[in-house]
């Protein structure tokens, strides 16, 4: 039986359900932006475990017999830590678990701005392969009207400095987080960070407001929702706009409609016949049930 010590809610990226979910944080360090309602409340405040309580959680799991190859690191971005505790944390990962194939996390580009290439190396040596960094957009203007606290030019920076450290990056992009005020842009910024930095992976995922969109609309207050149709025209400018080697693309996560899956550029024009199909043919596509869609 795994004894680990969680606070809760925990979350992780769908492509992470296998993993062994190991909360070395509590919360996010920065927890400003006005769409995000993952770490809100008192018991999420930012907070780190101490390396002990951390290997008395990764004995456990390694005495559990459980057939455990990936680890991700939790909670909303654990790379905030430094880069000495940060090797503590994967060192002793090492020790419980010597043939782990892959440790990754979620990762704020504000995380990586006083951390050296040289160290992101180090922790690539110790394991660290695959970072989820939430970008949301490229857009200046609505990185600021969202309080992200990042601009297009820090995002690209992040990123290269994972490049040049060998980490993959997953990339997420909000679809629909400009309204219909700023969405064109919005959608030819995203793609121009993208091309820029030639991530792994990107994703994206509709924006959402289970608990009401009055925190987003204080800063934001023309913000107008995309309709289903709208968000489809937006995503296929963002797609019309990447020019990619060899990024996987992704756009199946729960709270997206419709289900996209390729490799760009090469099947750039598959993606997009089927962007057109659901704009002007909805009947003709599957589409996720409102019911089924969620965070």
């Amino acid at each position: 039986m795994l004894d680990l010590n969680y606070t809760e809610p925990v979350f992780r990226p769908p492509s992470e359900w296998r993993s062994l979910i190991l909360q070395v944080t509590n919360g996010c360090s920065w927890n400003h932006c006005t769409f995000c309602e993952m770490y809100q409340g008192a018991q999420k405040a930012f907070s780190f475990k101490e390396i002990e309580q951390l290997r008395t959680e990764l004995k456990s799991a390694s005495q559990s017999g459980a057939p455990i190859q990936r680890i991700f690191l939790a909670d909303g971005d654990a790379l905030t830590l430094s880069t000495r505790r940060l090797i503590e944390i994967l060192d002793a990962i090492n020790e419980y678990f010597p043939n782990i194939q892959r440790i990754s996390s979620y990762c704020l580009p504000r995380n990586l701005i006083n951390k050296t290439v040289e160290e992101l190396i180090e922790l690539y040596r110790r394991g660290l392969k695959l970072v989820y960094v939430g970008c949301e957009t490229g857009d200046n203007e609505l990185l600021r009207l969202v309080n992200k606290g990042e601009t297009h030019q820090t995002s690209l920076s992040a990123l290269n400095k994972l490049h040049q450290a060998n980490i993959k990056s997953s990339v997420m992009i909000l679809n629909g987080l400009g309204g219909t005020v700023l969405s064109e842009q919005h959608a030819k910024a995203s793609a121009e960070l993208m091309n820029a930095s030639q991530p792994n992976y990107v994703s994206t995922l509709v924006v959402s407001f289970p608990k009401g969109e009055q925190r987003f609309r204080a800063n934001f207050p023309n913000y107008q929702p995309l309709s289903q149709q709208q968000l489809f025209s937006e995503l296929r400018t963002f797609i019309e706009h990447l020019d990619l080697r060899s990024t996987i693309y992704r756009s199946d996560h729960a709270s997206n409609y419709l289900a996209l899956k390729g490799v760009l550029n090469k099947d750039k024009s598959r993606l997009l016949n089927t962007l057109t199909t659901a704009i002007e043919s909805p009947d003709s596509v599957i589409l996720r049930p409102e019911s089924m869609r969620g965070l």
